[in-house]
Formats: C-alpha cells, sequence, structure tokens
C-alpha cells in the first residue's frame, strides 16, 4: 500500500486505534511483569483448541514455560510501547498478530469446545482477540506510524539520507 495515501480523517482514526491496541497490548504486559506471581501454565493447560497438546506440553515444562512467560511479558509490553509510539509500526502490527494467534488458537471460540475458564466475548468464531489481530492487520497495511509516529522520523532519516553514487565516491 506504499502508494496508497488516505486522507487525514481516516489516518487519524487508524492513529487512534493504533494507539487504543497498543495501550492494551503495553497494560497487559505490564501487568503480567508487575504480578510477582504471573504464569501463563494455567491458560496453556486449559486449551482446546487445534494446538492444544502443544500448548499443555510447553505448560508442562519448567524451563520452556519461564521462557514463555518472559516473551509474553516483555514482548506485550514492547509491542504495546512501539505502537504507542508509532515506531517500527509495522514490525509492531506483526509480532501482535503473531501474540494474538497464539492466544486466539489456544482457546478458539469454535463449537464443541468448552473450557474451564469462561471467555468473555467469544461468539462463534470471532472473539476479542480476532478482532484486535484485524485491527492490528489495518494497521500493518496502513502504515500509520509514518503519519502520526517516530516512523516519521525514521523513514525520513532513511529514504532522505543522501546516497553517493561511485562517481561521488571516488571523488
Amino acid at each position: 500500500m506504499e502508494g496508497v495515501t488516505f486522507s487525514r480523517g481516516p489516518m487519524i482514526a487508524i492513529t487512534v486505534l493504533r494507539i487504543v491496541v497498543g495501550w492494551h497490548f503495553l497494560y497487559e504486559g505490564l501487568s503480567k511483569l508487575m504480578a510477582p506471581s504471573f504464569s501463563g501454565a494455567g491458560y496453556m493447560r486449559q486449551a482446546r483448541g487445534p494446538f492444544a497438546e502443544a500448548f499443555r506440553y510447553l505448560a508442562s515444562q519448567p524451563n520452556l514455560l519461564a521462557n514463555a512467560d518472559l516473551i509474553t511479558m516483555w514482548g506485550l509490553t514492547i509491542v504495546g510501547a512501539l505502537l504507542i509510539l508509532g515506531l517500527f509500526t509495522r514490525v509492531a502490527s506483526l509480532a501482535g498478530i503473531g501474540f494474538l494467534l497464539l492466544f486466539y488458537f489456544a482457546n478458539p471460540p469454535f463449537i464443541g469446545y468448552f473450557y474451564s475458564i469462561p471467555t468473555e466475548g467469544s461468539y462463534l468464531i470471532v472473539n476479542k482477540n480476532l478482532v484486535e489481530l484485524c485491527a492490528l492487520a489495518v494497521i500493518f497495511m496502513t502504515g500509520s506510524g509514518r503519519f502520526a509516529g517516530l516512523d516519521r522520523i525514521v523513514h525520513g532519516l532513511v529514504v532522505r539520507r543522501p546516497r553517493l553514487t561511485a562517481a561521488q565516491a571516488a571523488s
């Protein structure tokens, strides 16, 4: 979508969406970092999705679980901060999509799956994880960090940097 530009109104809306999604990621990450007893083991043990066995195996291995917990806590925090700042927005969007896919497939809202832990906002296939994933896809496709964010500065530095031709370099 490099050649497509949106008018100011839609870009403001997408920027607000980016900041709100970023806040959600940041808050989730920080709340897990601040909770001394955070562990994703319970969530993984009750997985019922197509990759349930993989999640249960991960939960049963203390070293793997500790690494997964660290990746989750810091990953959510970093993705959230980058989205709020509009810095490396596309990379942060992809990382966020990756997290959300894992959360979605650990406990998908499919007919026939029943969970011991009730999930909020599950409506046959669509749940809050899928909605937020779609929002991140929009953010990824539009590059809103260049409209209002630090990506604008980074992009300006990279694109405007003078490039030396071979003739200029030789002189």
